[in-house]
Order: structure tokens, then sequence, then C-alpha cells
């Protein structure tokens, strides 16, 4: 079996996420290639089109919030994603057990004694009159009927797994700081989410595969759970297994992938890209080392804003004072140094309009 090191994985990654080369597509085409975007702070997923997407007109992304094509809703992992608005239909029950196990991992105790589906119907029944609340808004709606548990367990169970809601805009749209607002998916979509096949088969597990696969394969079925947060869906692989093809990473596990989808020569030049805080291309994987080293590993999961250098993360970045800053994790070579600087440079004049241009790379550590 070919063994794939952490160069042409890296590769690969780059090529799926739109990353070796940004894409000439729309940009409801990409979050749903992407399997969408992970957007609990709600202005990165548009510097994550940016670094993928030629010529992104960060106003095409807030029109599709607004005209309900795309829906910020928690899903995958229990965090806050930016996906399309039929995905957001098609894969919302498969994640059900999740969300409710995720919830109770951290309420567990507040909630004991509480039956869920109780309380499920009676936070259905406060947003049946159409009006978007926030979710302490909501948690007070019901406290009276179960007030030990405190809003924020009530809350989270609700808009986090119980009753699937979408965040309103203007949360999430361009230069926009609004509060979180929820209505049910099913008032702002138009329609209720798709249910579980009555026949106990896993359609929607197997379309989760493939496109996890088409956006960030080769892959393990770790890494496949830790994109999503469901339990890897073996019965779902195994159903696939035959028409996947198979390799090994360099610590001998094994990875499945589309037959025909792009793995590029592990030398093939990778531009400089700054991807935005959380972002799927690093977090989509259980091992991680395809792209960022594990003394870094911790910046993925800390928000910290990452630059790709020569296909892995080689910096991070921020902005202050209308200066994207950019801080080196290791010694850049001149030709580095250049590109993240014209990099940088594009970015402040996209986040400020074209404003400003300004762009500071620290010194390289030693």
């Amino acid at each position: 079996m070919t063994v794939l090191g952490p160069r042409a994985l890296g590769r690969a990654t780059l090529a799926r996420q739109l990353l070796l080369d940004r894409a000439d597509l729309p940009a409801l085409d990409a979050v749903a290639h992407l399997g969408g975007l992970q957007a609990q702070e709600p202005q990165e997923p548009f510097v994550g089109l940016w670094s993928r997407l030629r010529g992104f007109d960060p106003a095409e992304l807030s029109g599709l919030l607004t005209g309900r094509s795309v829906v910020r809703t928690h899903l995958m992992r229990r965090t806050v994603h930016l996906v399309t608005a039929e995905d957001a239909l098609a894969w919302r029950s498969r994640h059900d057990a999740m969300l409710r196990q995720r919830v109770l991992g951290v309420h567990r105790r507040e909630l004991d004694g509480v039956d869920l589906e109780e309380l499920a119907a009676a936070g259905r029944a406060v947003l049946a009159d159409g009006e978007a609340r926030s979710m302490s808004e909501l948690a007070r709606a019901v406290a009276g009927r179960w007030p030990a548990p405190g809003p924020r367990a009530l809350g989270e169970m609700l808009v986090a797994a119980l009753v699937p809601v979408a965040q309103l805009p203007p949360r999430g749209l361009w230069r926009t700081k609004a509060p979180v607002r929820n209505l049910p998916l099913s008032a702002w979509l138009g329609r209720e989410a798709d249910p579980p096949a009555p026949d106990g088969s896993d359609p929607v597990g197997e379309a989760l595969v493939r496109r996890y696969l088409a956006a960030y394969g080769p892959a393990a079925s770790a890494d496949l759970r830790a994109w999503c947060g469901l339990a890897g869906l073996p019965a779902a692989v195994a159903a696939l297994r035959e028409e996947l093809v198979a390799f090994r990473d360099v610590r001998g596990r094994e990875l499945l992938d589309l037959p025909g989808a792009p793995r590029p020569d592990p030398d093939t030049p990778a531009p400089v890209r700054f991807l935005p805080a959380f972002d799927n291309a690093v977090l989509g994987y259980q091992d991680r080392g395809r792209i960022i080293d594990d003394t870094h590993r911790g910046l993925s999961v800390a928000g910290e804003r990452v630059v790709l250098v020569d296909g892995r993360v080689g910096a991070t970045w921020h902005v202050e004072a209308a200066t994207v800053a950019v801080t080196p994790l290791r010694r850049f070579s001149r030709a580095e140094r250049t590109a993240v600087s014209e990099q940088g440079r594009d970015l402040a004049s996209f986040l400020s309009d074209g404003e400003s241009t300004r762009v500071r790379v620290a010194p390289s550590p030693p």
C-alpha cells in the first residue's frame, strides 16, 4: 500500500481546500464543497473565502445569508458552522444524538432529571410565534417549569441540540456586529430538516464520508470523526469501501480517498495563504501533522489566525491599528518573507476596503 508522507498529504489538503490555487467558484459552491466553514467568530468565514476564491466579494456571502441560501447553525462538533441551507436540512438529524451528548458532557449534572423531549417541546412551543430569541431569552421562557438547571444549561441544550435553529442575520454579515437571535430552521428555511432513513440505512452518513474525502482526503476514519464529531461512521465507511482507494501515512494509519480526487506532487509550489481563526483546513483532522507541527498544534484550538508558508503553518497574524501584523514561527527565507508581506498587504486591503495596505512582519525567531 502506498505510503503518503506529510508533504504529500499537505499538498492534497491544499488542493481540496482550494488553497493551492484560488478557485473561480461562486461563494455558495465553495461553502458546499468545503462542507461548511467554522463560524463561531462571525467575520472569520469572509477571510476563509477570500483566501480560497479569486475575486471574492464579501457582499456575496452576506447576500447568501440574508437570502437564506447559507445559514449559521450548530452542527459539526457542536460548533457554529456556516453551511448551505440544503446541507443544514440534510445533515441535521444525523447529528442530533452527538449534539445532545456533547451538551450533556458539559451540563449533565444540571440537566439530571430533565426530560429532554419535554424540554424540546417546550422550546418549540415558545418559538412557534415566529419571533427570534436569544439563548437566554429562550431559557428564561421555559425556566419556570425547570428552575433547577439554570438558564445556561437550558439554553445551550435547546439551541445547540434539541431544537434545530438558525442564527439570523444581521449576525454574521460583513463588518456587522449583532447579537445571536435564534429561529427554528424550519421557520427560516421553509421546511423541516430531513428525517432519518426509515429503513435504518445511513445515506446521510455515506454522503458525509464522500463529501469529507472530497474536501479533506486522503484521511483516516479518526480524521473524519474529528471533523464532524460523529463516531467515525464505521457502517458508512464499510458500505463505501469498495469504491474508495487506500493509502497509509508514515504512522501506519490507513487513509481512504476518492479514486479521482487530486493528489498533487509533493513538490508542487504552495503559495502563502492567510487562514482565519479555527479554519477547518487545520481543525478538520485528528492528525494535523500534514499542515501544522506538533509543537504548534495548540494554536489551532486557541483561536490563533495562522499563515501557511510552503503549505504549512509558519506564522500567526492579527490586526492592530489597521495593520496586519505577522509573527513568524520559524525563520523565513528572503523569498518567503517577501511573499508573506505581499499577501499580507492584499489581506489588509481586503479587510480595510482598500483604505489601507499596511502589513508588518516581525523578525523571525532565532
